[in-house]
């Protein structure tokens, strides 16, 4: 390796030294390896077989089989960019420290710390390009191939929830002590919904204090122009404080103010896979409507993941790293299988951390980046262990 450290060259800009410079450059090539070796293999288990399948028995033709692989590929190159680059650092690393690269460089006064700074300026620069990928690109592209396919295999999906659209709201109520409930004061139900009609709709009212009233109605409809409700050939019962019947009108057309929150409930969203980060953040303000806890918290994980993932490539760089610096003799056969194992445990962990913040054991941020949290722990470990 180079010794002359603290020469400055413009290869990778004005602020590196030429053993920067050299580990990144040496980083870069296994990196590559391991974006075709891990999308290979995620691609042909995650997509390939079953593509095969639908070729052979749906009668997909090939043409459009290829599209759809296509398409799904950055799904797999996101997942594909972390195991690249612990398997990267590890081969590195790994080299240094078998060709005694690691000891010349710490009996000039370079710490172990210092070592890695180069593969951790490499892995915020993929943290990075993760994000984009993860984010924007594999959303677009995987809610593209969902279309391809169904429109290939005739299978059209619906672009709305058809049946038991229910909206509840909730009001502040005060009590005669001056204390503050949340309690229910309106309830919209509605049988089902055609795409343009509430059908069978029936809303329960206690917003005006001591009257309640219900309402049903065979249909209703939103105002687009007025932004309001129109209720069609319906009833309205007028009920007392006791339950007791007051009144009973009849309609055949009513406007009524309500929320267009009902509406909302219908949009079938797309997959959670299918979406951005803003469109996410979109859905669960409409999931918030619908009150559904459990639906509620597994959006939010999901959101914090999309924000923890590319973070795993600095965790697992800071691994790859701290474990290919020790003194070893190991082949890439070696790296590669180390490799493998620390992939396993991680997503085993993440797995299992991201069932809790949806079973609400642990709460989303925690869930979502305990992994990482976990894995700089244990890298930081690695390092002070080598270092002492």
């Amino acid at each position: 390796m180079k010794i002359l450290i603290f020469k400055k060259f413009n290869w990778f800009g004005d602020g590196l030294s030429v053993m920067d410079s050299y580990i990144i450059k040496e980083l870069i090539l296994p990196f590559l390896f391991g974006i075709g070796i891990f999308t290979s293999l995620g691609v042909a288990i995650g997509t390939g077989f079953e593509l095969v399948r639908q070729v052979a028995e749906s009668g997909l033709s090939v043409g459009v089989a290829l599209q759809v692989l296509i398409l799904r590929l950055p799904e797999f190159i996101v997942f594909a960019f972390p195991m690249a680059i612990l398997l990267a650092t590890l081969m590195t690393y790994s080299r240094f420290s078998s060709d005694s690269e690691i000891i010349a460089l710490r009996s000039i006064g370079i710490n172990i710390y210092r070592l890695i700074i180069p593969a951790v300026i490499f892995s915020f620069l993929i943290v990075n390009i993760t994000f984009l990928f993860n984010n924007f690109v594999a959303p677009a592209a995987n809610y593209q191939a969902s279309i391809t396919l169904r429109e290939a295999l005739k299978k059209p999906k619906k672009a709305f929830n058809d049946r038991n659209i229910l909206y509840p709201e909730y009001a502040k109520n005060k009590l005669p002590n001056g204390d503050k409930i949340t309690s229910l004061s309106r309830l919209f139900y509605a049988e089902e919904f055609d795409g343009e009609r509430m059908l069978n709709v029936t809303i329960l009212d206690r917003s005006q204090g001591d009257i309640s009233q219900i309402i049903t109605a065979n249909y209703a409809t939103w105002n687009i122009a007025e932004n309001i409700w129109d209720f069609y050939n319906g009833t309205v019962y007028l009920l007392g404080v006791d339950g007791s019947y007051q009144n009973l009108v009849r309609f055949q057309h009513q406007q009524l103010a309500l929320p267009r929150a009902p509406l909302d409930l219908t949009k079938r969203s797309r997959d959670y896979k299918e979406m951005n980060l803003f469109q996410a953040q979109e859905y669960l303000e409409i999931a918030k409507i619908s009150g559904k806890e459990k639906k509620i918290r597994k959006l939010k994980v999901r959101i914090q993941e999309k924000l923890s993932l590319p973070f795993v490539c600095l965790v697992f760089a800071l691994i790859g790293a701290a474990i290919g610096i020790k003194p070893q003799n190991s082949s890439k056969g070696t790296s590669f299988g180390i490799c493998v194992g620390l992939i396993f445990t991680y997503y085993l962990l993440s797995f299992v951390s991201s069932s809790m913040g949806v079973r609400g054991v642990l709460s989303p941020f925690l869930s979502a980046w305990l992994p990482n949290i976990l894995g700089l722990g244990a890298a930081g470990l690695l390092l002070f262990n080598t270092d002492s």
